[in-house]
């Protein structure tokens, strides 16, 4: 198909899939229906099809977060969190998704080798503030849950918004958030407020109506932003009502333009097997909820072989995580440690958290002793170019720069009346000489000794100097001011001599 902008604006319907790719039921290249995007997230859906946009327009319509602009080595450059996600669901098989809570978690699901995670409201929840998935959960804090994940992944991450945190209006609000966190995708359900977790009593759903136009908004709200954040439409009228309306519902939720379709609690394998057929080509996701859900507990090719594209594990990590901590509480309470098998050494530990890549990007930024004193030199001459030798020599052959009197004295030498016993001292005049281990004088200059102790920021040689007892001891002589007593006189840690004399 010709690459070209023409091209774009017939519509031309997505390519067959290759033959190297299985057609089952839910494989997302054998979509039919009119795309529910316009704009931007058109063109970058088409150029994942395999279509062809002008590279200035694919540009142009390519949102990428700034908090997820990479997705580790198996990411195209300058690839979005929703193209990772899309790439993936283009791909062949059933693809695995452990849920993560924190930003450690989502970085352990990347480096286990996994294509995708997903956030969990029930782990979220937990983690974050010790208490049950029931709706007491904010927006404000799922996104800034979020954030620090998306920033941690190396993978794309799908979001639990769960019922979009209110009305159609504030459905908006959340996707926008979302895609601003950096989430690939986004899950939303149709329970009313307060909320109730899956698989558990209690579930209420909103009204047909209500529910389709939530989605409606989501799509909405992905258009305006210019995102291709991928909408994961879920229904708990499964539990709350029958099979037959879960099976409605998503069919709504597809035509309104929701690109992965998610019925929580199915009873069985035959329950299973009837959602998959429902809108042919539109994804489907599978909640493995592990240690007693109402879902049978399939292996990945019996669910792929179902239909499913996505196969959620929401309680894995949380679960395990748990345990573990209660059985090193117990070891730790008894007098002992963790056994060595429980728990990765330090050296792992430090490992998994970055700290090697840490120090080698450190070593690009150490500043060495040349040029530590190539910067000194260039503060104090007002050039960032070192010296030559034959520069010094030069320079040393040449008078000597006039003294520089940077600040006026602040009293008359020796009027003390009404400052207290340390005024005049404080008015005297100090010669601050510094001269180079090359032997180039970089700074001659008198400075009235009340200021000198703020010239440490300035020079840190002087750092330590107890200038005001120096001044209190030496001898003030009203009749002689000029007396070029030696205040001080030593060599800093760059090799520089700094005198300062009392005039």
């Amino acid at each position: 198909m010709a690459c070209h902008a023409a091209a774009l604006l017939q519509h031309p319907p997505p390519p067959p899939p290759p033959a190297s790719l299985p057609s089952t039921a839910c494989t997302s290249s054998s979509r039919r229906r009119a795309s529910p995007w316009g704009g931007a997230g058109r063109l970058i859906r088409l150029r994942l099809r395999g279509h062809c946009p002008s590279p200035a327009s694919a540009r142009a319509a390519r949102v990428v977060s700034p908090r997820c602009s990479s997705y580790g080595a198996a990411a195209d450059a300058g690839e979005s969190p929703a193209e990772a996600l899309r790439r993936v669901l283009e791909s062949p098989g059933a693809h695995q998704a452990p849920a993560c809570y924190d930003a450690l978690s989502a970085r352990l699901v990347g480096r286990a080798g996994f294509k995708v995670c997903f956030t969990s409201g029930f782990s979220i929840s937990a983690a974050r503030l010790g208490l049950p998935d029931v709706g007491l959960i904010s927006y404000g804090e799922m996104i800034d849950q979020g954030c620090l994940i998306t920033e941690a992944a190396s993978i794309p991450v799908i979001g639990d918004a769960d019922n979009g945190y209110g009305n159609c209006m504030n459905v908006k609000r959340t996707v926008k958030g979302f895609i601003k966190a950096g989430f690939a995708g986004i899950i939303l359900e149709d329970q009313v407020s307060p909320k109730a977790c899956g698989h558990t009593q209690g579930r209420k759903v909103v009204s047909r109506e209500e529910a389709i136009m939530h989605i409606k908004a989501a799509v909405d709200a992905r258009k305006e932003s210019g995102s291709d954040i991928v909408i994961v439409a879920r229904t708990d009228s499964r539990q709350a009502l029958s099979l037959d309306e879960a099976l409605w519902r998503v069919r709504a939720f597809a035509d309104a333009g929701a690109d992965v379709l998610f019925i929580d609690a199915l009873a069985s394998r035959e329950e299973m097997k009837a959602f998959c057929a429902v809108s042919p080509g539109v994804p489907k996701m599978a909640n493995m909820l592990e240690g007693g859900g109402k879902t049978p507990i399939l292996s990945p090719a019996e669910l792929e072989e179902t239909g499913y594209k996505l196969i959620a594990y929401p309680l894995s990590l949380i679960g395990v995580s748990m345990r573990a901590m209660e059985d090193a509480l117990i070891a730790i309470k008894g007098g002992r440690i963790p056994p060595p098998s429980s728990l990765p050494s330090f050296e792992e530990i430090k490992d998994t958290l970055g700290f090697n890549s840490y120090y080698e990007e450190e070593k690009r930024y150490v500043v060495t002793p040349a040029q530590s004193s190539s910067y000194r030199s260039g503060y104090y001459d007002n050039t960032s170019e070192a010296s030559s030798p034959g520069d010094a020599k030069s320079r040393t052959e040449t008078p000597q720069e006039p003294v520089i009197d940077i600040l006026p004295q602040l009293y008359d030498l020796g009027s003390t009346g009404g400052r207290g016993p340390s005024a005049g001292m404080w008015s005297r005049t100090l010669r601050l000489r510094i001269t180079g281990r090359d032997g180039v004088q970089k700074i001659d200059a008198r400075i009235p000794a009340g200021f000198l102790e703020g010239m440490t920021k300035v020079i840190p040689g002087l750092a330590g100097a107890n200038i005001m007892e120096r001044l209190r001891n030496a001898p003030i002589d009203s009749e002689n001011p000029q007396n070029g007593q030696i205040l001080l006189d030593f060599e800093d840690a760059m090799g520089d001599r700094i005198q300062v004399f009392i005039e």
